[in-house]
């Protein structure tokens, strides 16, 4: 399963709240950017966001999760190359992101993590956009994406393979020679969600090519893709998306999905070359950026005063708050379950019906997909792939 664990929060409640996903073998991928000012790349201001500061941004997240066993990767980007012109301008900058954050890793941290991209689901530059950032320059990895991420919603409601594109996108991504995976997915056009595309995405159509994805998202707000409403009385009550993603991961082979294909690992990328890129208007030229001043001193001697994240005990495996099923009845006895080490969590058939009729009270909690987020308050079995979307404020401990 993979999640992400969000908010603003102290960095030591950071630290029990990834060491706690470690325990009971959930994995994290990270975006190491975010919506607040110069935490991010500006399309519109590239020279200018493309400094020292924001690369301090960029590394204190590395800093905060690279001891972490259950750390799988870090997004350099996420939809950046979306909007009018950012198709021209924007790669190359994504390219230096990747290498500075690679040299960091590299310099700092105890283990190789990888570093991938999460890309908008705009078809006219899509293929352009992979093949842009995962191809090699002479001959070199050391800018080039790890992985690839694709936020997609074109299933909606019972479609198929054909009827949502999603066969579309195996021929686009047959060559690929990184993984592939939807970095989130759970159209809302039609309600409730019943995750059909669950199947189609686990199965043999796509498998070859694609390696499974994220749902958008774990904590109920205002734009309706939860799965889990958070209240401000400290309880939490899964809802009827919850239970048929549930009833869909369920269904899975597991046994099957983990035989994977390990040939799949000597692929190697192809050189980059103008030919690999079809649109006339996207950008050819494969001069990345040189590191902003300052930032080299950074990658070289680490950034000052770093919260270096830890794992910590966890010793507290009883979930200390009500929590409800979609059918207001009370979950009882609900706890998590330590895994022995490298285990993933996987489905295991359970039900999280409730057992009275008693809904929880309280106002939900609510904001725009970007605010910063309480998830995370409540962790309770999630399967394979739920984002929790939220801003990185790392305070002290």
């Amino acid at each position: 399963m993979f999640g992400l664990c969000t908010s603003a929060v102290p960095h030591a409640l950071l630290d029990m709240c990834a060491s706690i996903f470690n325990a009971v073998g959930i994995y994290m991928l990270l975006d190491v950017n975010s919506p607040l000012p110069n935490e991010s790349l500006n399309p519109g201001d590239l020279t200018s966001s493309y400094n020292s500061a924001y690369l301090n941004r960029v590394f204190g997240i590395v800093e905060a999760f690279k001891n972490f066993p259950n750390t799988l990767g870090f997004f350099g980007g996420n939809e950046v190359v979306q909007f009018p012109g950012s198709q021209t301008n924007v790669p190359p900058y994504l390219r230096a992101v990747t290498r500075d954050l690679k040299d960091y890793i590299a310099k700092h941290s105890p283990r190789n993590i990888p570093v991938g991209y999460s890309a908008a689901d705009v078809r006219e530059y899509l293929a352009d956009t992979f093949a842009y950032l995962s191809c090699a320059i002479d001959g070199s990895a050391d800018d080039r994406i790890d992985f690839f991420g694709l936020n997609s919603y074109s299933w909606c409601g019972d479609v198929d393979f054909q009827t949502s594109g999603y066969d579309i996108l195996v021929q686009m991504f047959a060559n690929t020679t990184i993984p592939i995976f939807f970095s989130e997915y759970g159209c809302n056009k039609v309600e409730p969600r019943i995750w059909t595309e669950v199947l189609a995405l686990y199965g043999p159509n796509m498998t070859p090519v694609m390696s499974g994805g994220i749902v958008y998202e774990y904590v109920q707000e205002a734009n309706n893709y939860g799965l889990v409403d958070l209240y401000d009385n400290g309880t939490a009550a899964l809802l009827i998306d919850y239970d048929n993603l549930q009833d869909q991961y369920n269904k899975l082979d597991i046994q099957e999905l983990q035989s994977g294909n390990s040939s799949a690992a000597a692929l190697t990328s192809p050189r980059c070359s103008s030919n690999l890129i079809a649109a006339s208007d996207f950008s050819k030229t494969f001069r990345i950026p040189s590191i902003p001043s300052g930032g080299q001193d950074l990658i070289d001697n680490g950034i000052e005063n770093p919260n270096v994240g830890r794992l910590v005990p966890v010793t507290e495996t009883a979930v200390n708050l009500d929590v409800y099923g979609s059918n207001g009845g009370r979950i009882n006895d609900l706890s998590i379950q330590t895994l022995p080490d490298d285990q993933s969590n996987v489905p295991n058939g359970g039900d999280t019906t409730g057992s009275t009729n008693t809904p929880p009270s309280g106002t939900s909690s609510g904001g725009e997909p970007t605010s910063t987020s309480n998830a995370g308050q409540a962790s309770i079995n999630v399967f394979l792939g739920i984002i929790a979307v939220g801003v990185f404020s790392l305070g002290q401990a």
